[in-house]
């Protein structure tokens, strides 16, 4: 698999890092509503705090496993650059987009309960649809714009871009993704506090 001149090992996991953020926070979010049902029937608080802290827990968890990258970038002998600064915006929307997922399947759950056992089927086939485990570039040219419609593209591609090979991230990838993640994140809320109101008599 091409690696865009960077050490395979490297090329992947700078990768994984985001995505494994994104996949942990969605799927455990997902199911964190009727997983404690006896608080949303019992007791009433803002309901966004349960997917949210699921979230903020796999956050937690990337920057854990960011220690690894650190070492592997050391081990290959890879320097960051100024752009690594980047990554501060990047993670930023992906956990507005991890946010926006979340709180649309944490909500669609409570209802349909064959949302949690699609989810990790769903995040599978996602994984492939993202450039993770191989380039951007091994995308035909002709597929690239349809293909970037997936926030994940344009955040992934950008933290691997700025972390391990110091460019300047695509900007116009990074603002599609953005645009996208906090049009999501707007809707989702909305559909979320919609059904928060009928939420204790699914759960």
């Amino acid at each position: 698999m091409p690696s865009d001149g960077v050490p395979y090992a490297l090329f992947a996991y700078a990768a994984l890092l985001p995505w494994n953020y994104f996949s942990a926070g969605v799927s455990n979010a997902t199911n964190s509503l009727t997983n404690h049902a006896q608080f949303v029937t019992k007791v009433y608080f803002p309901r966004e705090i349960l997917p949210i802290t699921y979230v903020v827990a796999a956050l937690f968890d990337f920057g854990v496993a960011s220690t690894l990258l650190v070492g592997l970038m050391i081990y290959y002998r890879t320097s960051p650059t100024i752009n690594a600064l980047y990554a501060v915006p990047i993670i930023l929307v992906l956990t507005c987009f991890s946010l926006a997922i979340s709180f649309f399947f944490s909500a669609a759950q409570v209802r349909f309960r064959d949302i949690g056992v699609a989810v990790p089927l769903l995040l599978q086939v996602w994984l492939f649809a993202t450039p993770v485990i191989y380039p951007l570039s091994a995308v035909p040219e002709h597929w690239r714009t349809l293909y970037m419609l997936n926030p994940m593209v344009g955040i992934i591609e950008s933290f691997r871009q700025a972390i391990v090979m110091g460019n300047v991230p695509d900007r116009n990838a990074l603002v599609m993704s953005a645009a996208i993640s906090v049009v999501l994140l707007v809707a989702s809320y909305i559909y979320f506090k919609l059904v928060e109101a009928t939420m204790a008599d699914f759960v």
